[in-house]
Order: structure tokens, then sequence, then C-alpha cells
């Protein structure tokens, strides 16, 4: 069994001979630090969530605790370990406790989605009942436009709905609160620091930008709310469904036959409970929580939707393009490794797969992982699924069929995308999982795409890189420096260092890499690309290179 201690999560994508996936959660040497115990499971059927193999935990602190002592140092005599196991089943309660605290605020983001939309629309007809008449009359399609984004909503709804349904939790979520009220360090209203999602942009504006509400969507202060504590949260039983009900109609299907529709693909499609989850208490969480949600909705349409192609191609095509440059034999029987932090839903490590590389994909936000682990198990074929992900905002959209356009994904099969045998995906913490001895050496290349700046310090991070990276292994990189804990006002404990990208470089330098290629690219991010207002970046695109240890060391000793 896997130790619960570890914030450590993997699933494992092999080609079956049937040409679709089978998929395991049996962990790679490549991804298990030496202390982490192993798991076996069989492989499970390709309509089978990547957790439904085994149990395996994630932490909810920030900082994943250390692995459970070597077996050889509790076995020293009998005292101790029965101390030590004393101290170890109190640490795996706590740790449970902080598991189901923080997935349970996960998952009521999403089921809160349907109610908080319905709040924004209700807004929006307050707003039109208080034109004057003179006003209304040149607004009349407006009542419309607003049941159009109910049906929209509902169409999101559905997907969130089935995203769930097929998620099984690593922890029993039914457990009650007993464990975590009686921890003295306060830990209680801590949460799992993948609430600070690097993707999230306000909601109000295309692209990813930068501002108070993005820097706490994604710096964690959500705990500032009053409601963000677990323990004052207000439960509800079935919030999913009352807000359905209240926001869709679900039940009256003449409201949507009624409402003439002049884009085939919005239509109706009540969204189903998840009966699974019914019995599990809900609650209400913060805004900042449903903007997470709103935020993966957009990323889905970068990394698995036709729209976003010209996104992909921009920051994804050169990463590609080199790796190619730098790999030109790959073989079938010895691939060369790739890792992907901050990989998100996951397709550009997908792509990297197709290459001809192992690959590995490392995520640390929950509401990426339950995303990305649909789209990757549960898709049958191309086109599954319509989301309508530009609804939740009325600013800078040049008409009412631009914000409500549908958009269908995935837009490949990735059963069929023709990976190369040992793609998985690892969830934990970057520096965590990846700062174990084991994992020395053991990369033939790292990727990173948008990920460096999402760092607490970002000397770490290069220095990890350096040491994962095999000697003449290459670092690719691409992103701008768009610190997510900058600016974090009020949180004096918050580490953030920011160093411009000429100190970056020299950092890099200092730990071995030799910079070989260097430009600027364009690029965008979450974007909507019929926007009126777009956020571009002037991305740093580096390719470096570890040079050998007597090199390193030689070039030092001449300066």
């Amino acid at each position: 069994m896997l130790s619960i201690t570890q914030s450590l999560l993997a699933f494992t994508l092999a080609l079956a001979a049937s040409d679709s996936f089978t998929f395991t959660t049996a962990l790679s040497l490549a991804a298990i630090p030496a202390t982490c115990d192993t798991v076996k499971v069989s492989p499970p059927s390709f309509t089978t969530g990547f957790l439904n193999s085994a149990t395996i935990h994630f932490t909810s602190s920030s900082k994943p605790m250390s692995s459970p002592l070597n077996v050889s140092v509790v076995h020293q005599t009998h005292k101790n370990n029965m101390s030590n196991s004393d101290e170890e089943l109190r640490r795996r309660k706590y740790e449970e406790a902080l598991e189901v605290k923080s997935l349970r605020r996960i998952i009521s983001a999403y089921l809160n989605y349907p109610e908080a939309a319905e709040e924004d629309v209700k807004r929006y007809e307050r707003s039109y009942r208080r034109l004057p008449v003179a006003h209304k009359a040149l607004l009349t399609h407006l009542p419309l436009k607003y049941q159009k984004l109910r049906r929209c909503i509902s169409k999101n709804t559905f997907f969130i709905f089935e995203m769930l349904k097929a998620f099984e939790p690593p922890v029993d979520m039914s457990q009650d609160d007993e464990n975590c009220e009686h921890l003295d360090d306060g830990s209680c209203g801590h949460h799992h620091s993948g609430d600070r999602d690097p993707c999230c942009e306000s909601a109000s504006v295309s692209g990813r930008e930068h501002s108070t509400k993005c820097g706490e969507v994604c710096g964690g202060h959500e705990e500032k709310n009053e409601n963000c504590c677990e323990q004052g949260l207000e439960c509800k039983t079935n919030t999913h469904k009352d807000g359905c009900d209240n926001i869709t109609d679900v039940k009256d299907h003449e409201l949507f036959d009624s409402v003439a529709d002049s884009n085939n693909d919005i239509s109706s499609v009540p969204p189903e409970s998840p009966d699974r989850l019914d019995s599990m208490p809900h609650f209400h969480v913060p805004l900042v929580d449903v903007d997470k949600v709103r935020c993966v909705i957009r990323n889905i349409v970068r990394d698995w939707a036709t729209e976003g192609q010209k996104e992909r191609d921009q920051c994804y095509g050169p990463i590609l393009e080199e790796l190619k440059r730098h790999f030109p034999d790959r073989s079938k029987e010895s691939p060369p490794t790739c890792l992907v932090p901050g990989a998100g839903l996951g397709r550009l490590a997908l792509e990297i797969s197709c290459l001809g590389f192992i690959s590995q994909g490392n995520e640390f936000s929950y509401y990426m992982m339950i995303c990305s682990s649909f789209i990757l198990n549960q898709t049958q074929v191309v086109g599954e699924w319509t989301i309508h992900p530009w609804i939740h905002s009325n600013c800078n959209s040049l008409s009412d069929a631009d914000q409500l356009r549908p958009v269908s994904i995935p837009d490949i099969h990735p059963a069929s995308a023709g990976i190369t045998e040992g793609f998985s995906m690892c969830g934990g913490d970057f520096v965590e999982v990846y700062s174990d001895p084991s994992q020395v050496g053991a990369w033939d290349a790292v990727v990173t795409c948008f990920f460096l700046d999402t760092a607490h310090n970002i000397v770490e991070y290069i220095e990890i890189i350096s040491k994962i990276l095999k000697d003449g292994g290459v670092w690719i990189n691409l992103g701008p420096l768009l610190y997510h804990f900058a600016d974090m006002y009020g949180q004096e404990d918050e580490m953030s260092v920011e160093l411009s990208l000429e100190d970056v470089k020299r950092v890099a330098i200092s730990y071995g890499f030799q910079l070989e290629v260097e430009k600027t690219i364009e690029t965008t991010y979450t974007t909507n690309p019929r926007a009126m207002m777009q956020n571009h970046y002037f991305s740093a695109f580096w390719t470096m290179r570890k040079k050998p240890l007597a090199t390193s060391i030689q070039q030092t000793m001449d300066e």
C-alpha cells in the first residue's frame, strides 16, 4: 500500500493490443522516491478512472510531510516500535482528515458551479429590469440571451457532473471531521496548496492577467474569506441538485423547447446528479474556488479543443521541434525520457509521448488532475462533449453568438494518439516529489511551459531541474515571469523570490547549464481568440544543456 504521507499520485498509460489504453496506478520507478512503498495493481478497464484500482492518497499541506520512518529505524526496539506506531497512526489520521477537507472543498467548488453561475445571470436580469422602458425597448433580445446562458450553464454542468461521476476519491469522503477538530496546530483552516492554481485568471478578462483577484485565486488567499475555513462552512446536502434545478429548470423541458436557438449546438442536456456523492455533505465555498472551476474550463479549450490549436502551436510547437532536433534517433527499444512539470491537463505531455519519449507529466492541482484524468481515461470519441467556456464574461465580446458559442472536446482521441509506452501523469508537489534521491540523473529532458513563475523560490526549481537531468540532458523552457506569489498582501509568511530574466539565466548557469538557444516568442494563455481584449506575453524561450560534471568543475576553476 502506498504511504499516505506521500504527495504522489500517478497513473500509467499503456497502449493495449486493441489500440486502446489500459490504465494502471502502478508507479514507474522514475516517479517514485526511494522511500516510497511500491504498489501493484492490475490494469483497470479503459472506462476506469485513474484512482479506481488502488488507494493512493494525497496530502493537504503545502509541503507534504516526510516519508514514514525506515523499517530498520522503526524496528530498533520494541518500545520505539510501539511509540512510533502510535505517532504514525496519529499522523495518518491527521493527514487523512486534511485530505478529506481539501477534496470536499474542491468537489464542492465543482458542485457549486451551477449555483454561482445562476447568481451571475440573476444579477444581469436585475440590471436589465432597472432600465428605463425606452432603453429596454432597444434591448428586447437580452431576456432571450439570459435563457440561452442558462442552457449553456446546463451543458457545462452536465460535463462537470459526468467528470465527478467518474472520479473515485482516494479517501472515504463520508467520514466526519473528528480527527481535524482535535488538532492543535491550526491546520484545519489550511487547505491543499493545490488551491493556488497557476492557471487562473480574472474571470472577467481574456488572457492570463495578473490581478488582485487572480492572486487570491492562485495564491491561497481563500482563507481570508470568513467562509473559507471548512469548520465555518455552511453545510448543504445536495447543493448541486438544488443549484442545478434552480438554474436550469431541468424538469421543465418546455422552457428549453420554447427558447429559440440560432446555434443548433447550444442544446439543453439536463445534468444528472452524481448519485455516489449525494450522501456526502457539500458546502458553499468562496467564489474564488468557483473561479478555479471556470479556469479549468478555459484550460480545456487550450489543451483539448480545436479552438486552442493556435495557442498550442505558439506554446507547444517550439518545444516539440526542439525535442525532435535534440533527440533525432528515438528508438522504441530505448526511448529517451522527458519530464513535464506543471503539466496542467496533460496535452503537452501526451504530445511529447507521441514523439517517442517516455513522458511524464507532473501536476499539483486537484482541479486539474480530476479533469485531466477524465479526459484521458474516459474519452471514447473525438468531440464527445460540448462546453461553453466564454459565457462567464460579458466584457469585450464582439457578439452574443461569440460569447455563447459551443466548443467540442476533445479534438483528438487520446487512446488513438500513438503514445509511447510508459506515458504517465504524476500528481504531487514538484519540489517534494523530484527532490528525492531516486530522481537524480533520471531524465534526458525536462520541459517547463508556463511553469517557472509558479515557484515560491525559483532558485529551488532550477536546482532540482539540474539534479534530475542526466549529464548532457536538455532543459527546454517557455513562459513569462508572472510570479504567482508576488503581491500577496497580508501574507507575511508567503515566500516569493522574484528574479529578472537575466538573474534566472545567471542562476541556471551557476547550476551547470549552458545556454544553447534563446529567443522571445509571443504567446497567449487561455485567451478567447474572438475577444476584443487579449493578453499577449513575450515569453522567454530557451534550450539549456546540463554540462557534464567534470566540464562544469573545470570551467568553475578557470573562472
